[in-house]
């Protein structure tokens, strides 16, 4: 006679990765009923421990919990897009915990097959932040309120990526290039803050961010500073010096609205050193200083 097996038994529990068992089977005892239709999903996360908390952390925050229990259980895609992420990423899963709704998300059946436009990410980000996609010069208009609407759009496009990389098995090249449109677009967004907070000088400068080291390749990662160089000229009708200072302004302003710290958590550190001079040079430069630099004192390796 053949003995059935407690799927929710210690052992059955360490066989599927759980590193305490005892927890672990207390937490699925509060799943309504879902924790063997979910058992085999949470055992094929990075971490099935983390992902079983992360999503008693996001019920708990929900105010539709039965909706995303019973999603969970009728849909194995979107079970496995909200599980592997819960079970990968604590930023992540304490994002989805302060933003509930938003587990909506992970229940696109198309983020399996469908990689996102760049155009269309920067144009969300620029969005979020109360700016206009469509201005050649695009400024955020929400105030104090820019930076964390920023951190928040940046993650739910961040969350989207990732639950398509660990369910969906997107290739190392094509994530990569994906977080490099990410941060493109991101750091677009900021400096549409920068302008906000510089105010009217800031149409006085033009100011060009370009991605260097894997940004600019399309080679980036999920844990990465980004690498730039900034090049200023002044607006038609406007003089060069106070032009260079509003473009530092700009610059500055850009870099503390991606490395700044809040409830939101942060973005990515952004890194100027390669620029000429690394951090002894002057963080903006014109394109005419840029060419002198390279084409006097350039190392290779430059």
């Amino acid at each position: 006679m053949t003995r059935e097996v407690d799927a929710l038994s210690r052992q059955n529990l360490l066989r599927l990765g759980f590193r305490e068992p005892s927890r672990a089977r207390d937490e699925l005892d509060r799943l309504d009923g879902a924790a063997e239709p979910l058992l085999a999903i949470l055992a094929r996360t990075a971490d099935p421990d983390q992902a079983l908390t992360g999503l008693l952390r996001l019920a708990a925050a929900a105010s539709d919990r039965h909706q995303l229990i019973q999603a969970l259980v009728d849909d194995e895609g979107t079970a496995m897009r909200t599980l592997m992420v819960l079970g990968a990423s604590q930023a992540l899963t304490d994002h989805l915990v302060r933003h509930p709704e938003q587990w909506h998300e992970l229940r696109d059946p198309d983020l399996g097959a469908t990689r996102p436009a760049a155009y269309a990410v920067r144009g969300a980000l620029l969005a979020a932040v109360g700016a206009d996609p469509g201005d050649p010069r695009p400024t955020a208009s929400l105030g104090p309120l820019g930076p964390d609407a920023l951190r928040v759009e940046y993650r739910r496009h961040l969350m989207r990526l990732a639950s398509r990389d660990l369910a969906h098995h997107l290739g190392v090249d094509d994530a990569s290039a994906e977080l490099a449109d990410l941060a493109a677009g991101t750091l677009d967004a900021a400096l549409a803050i920068a302008r906000e907070r510089v105010g009217p000088a800031a149409a006085t400068a033009r100011l060009a961010v370009i991605a260097m080291g894997k940004c600019g390749g399309h080679e980036l990662n999920y844990v990465s500073d980004v690498d730039v160089i900034f090049v200023a000229e002044p607006a038609q009708g406007a003089e060069e010096t106070p032009a260079l200072k509003v473009a530092t302004q700009l610059a500055a302003a850009l870099m503390q609205v991606c490395s700044d710290q809040t409830s939101e958590g942060t973005i990515w550190p952004v890194d100027a050193a390669l620029r000429p001079e690394g951090k002894a040079g002057p963080l903006v430069r014109t394109l005419a200083s840029h060419r002198g630099y390279y084409e006097r004192w350039a190392k290779t390796w430059e």
